[in-house]
């Protein structure tokens, strides 16, 4: 192991030099902090992740709160926590992962014990029950996702409000008077997790705006349960001839179905998909899509955190605007 006094040693300045280099507590001439960072690298030198700590009341560890859930679809979560992990590392941040569903008490552990020099929280909830402790603590935060109330909180997220509005607006230009949403599973509505809400807010607000008739039908995804609903859609409003589907699991049974049922895609029924880019270029139709941009949302959401953490970032929501991709599998409605 590399010490400090060797590196100042290589560096030909004191020890004490060294530590206001790496610590930033005092102002050090640029050929002399160049000369130093550049024995660091040459030595291969780490500061001790616990003193440095001390000596600077900072971690250097930024907490990622990811419930997992059943009912959740795991690789978009996995991939804005990598986004996550990969832009934290390029400020000197390493991640602490919390997977549990903790609710209040991971908020209360980090923001007590000094774990984490801030925290970003996924997976949220209009009401979530760890917001109100976390304006109460001094802990920088960010959110990806936006509750009901977004004061004092800074928030990242795709505008999923816009982007059930684009999906209901694309399938109305091309023609199409009936839709139906394929949505997440129930538990995540009754959850009223933020992203499935907004998004159903857009898609019924644009719908009622344009007099077009939506339906919207939860699903647990899956071949089986897929089926169910989609009988059930079709008995219930046989004109449908567009499908707007934010649920990954749901995409593929659905497709096939329409398929097994005599009906093509797009000629007899369009589908958009909320998803993301990867489920619709492999999808056995491919899919009209708004993609979810997870690698931005983890890259924004932890630049927004650094900013807080060096006092120059206040409490602000950043949505991202979505874009719809125009691939095979939507078209003009059918004539009556």
């Amino acid at each position: 192991m590399v010490t400090l006094a060797e590196v100042a040693q290589h560096a030909g300045v004191s020890a004490s030099t060294v530590s206001y280099v790496l610590s930033g507590k005092r102002s050090i001439s640029v050929n002399t902090r160049q000369r130093v960072e550049r024995s660091i690298r040459e030595l291969g030198y780490h500061p001790n992740a616990g003193a440095r700590a001390l000596a600077s009341s900072r971690s250097n560890i930024i907490a990622l709160m990811v419930p997992l859930r059943t009912d959740m679809y795991v690789p978009v979560m996995m991939e804005i926590a990598i986004a996550v992990a990969t832009t934290a590392r390029t400020h000197g941040y390493d991640v602490l992962l919390l997977t549990g569903e903790e609710g209040p008490d991971a908020v209360r552990r980090v923001a007590g014990s000094g774990l984490a020099d801030g925290m970003i929280l996924m997976d949220v909830e209009l009401d979530d029950e760890r917001l109100p402790l976390l304006r109460e603590t001094d802990r920088p935060a960010v959110l990806i996702g936006l509750p009901a109330d977004t004061a004092g909180l800074t928030c990242v997220d795709l505008d999923f409000k816009a982007t059930g509005a684009l999906c209901v607006e694309h399938l109305a230009q091309r023609g199409h008077r009936d839709l139906a949403v394929i949505g997440e599973a129930p538990a995540v509505y009754e959850r009223h997790t933020g992203f499935a809400e907004r998004t159903l807010d857009g898609l019924r607000g644009r719908a009622r705006e344009l007099g077009l008739g939506l339906l919207h039908r939860p699903c647990e995804g899956g071949y089986d349960a897929m089926a169910v609903t989609l009988a059930r859609v079709l008995d219930e409003r046989p004109g449908t001839t567009g499908f707007v589907v934010q649920n990954e699991s749901a995409v593929e049974p659905l497709l096939a179905l329409l398929r097994q049922q005599g009906r093509a895609v797009p000629e007899d029924m369009s589908v958009v998909a909320i998803c993301p880019e990867q489920v619709a270029v492999q999808a056995s139709v491919r899919l009209t899509s708004v993609a979810i941009p997870a690698q931005e949302m983890g890259r924004l959401a932890v630049e927004q955190l650094v900013a807080k953490l060096h006092g120059r970032g206040g409490d602000e929501v950043v949505l991202i605007a979505p874009e719809l991709t125009l691939r095979a599998s939507s078209g003009p409605a059918p004539a009556r």
